[in-house]
């Protein structure tokens, strides 16, 4: 189930969006607003969704969480972006990297 989250998942949230894939959550996170879309099998489930909620293309970034050890990912098609300087699937930048991860903490602790 893919399901935008603005603030801290409750037990049951976290349930949902990782039955997907058996406990493994993709997420696509806005860098800018401070949210994310978790769940789904693609990565472009949740960009599609935070892009018609008013999101910007250059503000999202994929990569996905373990739920039962915790590991974090920076890995989606969605990250590849020549045009900002980010060429692969993962993302490079360290400061974006930074942001991804302390959202993806926050809202799925």
């Amino acid at each position: 189930m893919l399901l935008v989250l603005t603030t801290p998942a409750d037990p049951e949230t976290k349930k949902k969006v990782s039955e997907d894939l058996a406990g493994y959550v993709k997420v696509v996170v806005d860098v800018s607003r401070g949210i994310l879309a978790a769940g789904g099998l693609r990565h472009v489930e949740g960009e599609q969704t935070l892009l018609s909620q008013g999101s910007k293309q250059e503000d999202l970034w994929g990569g996905g969480i373990d739920m039962e050890t915790g590991e974090i990912d920076f890995d989606s098609m969605i990250n590849i972006r020549p045009s900002q300087d980010n060429p692969s699937r993962e993302v490079l930048d360290i400061n974006i990297r930074a942001r991804v991860e302390q959202i993806i903490r926050k809202l799925l602790p």
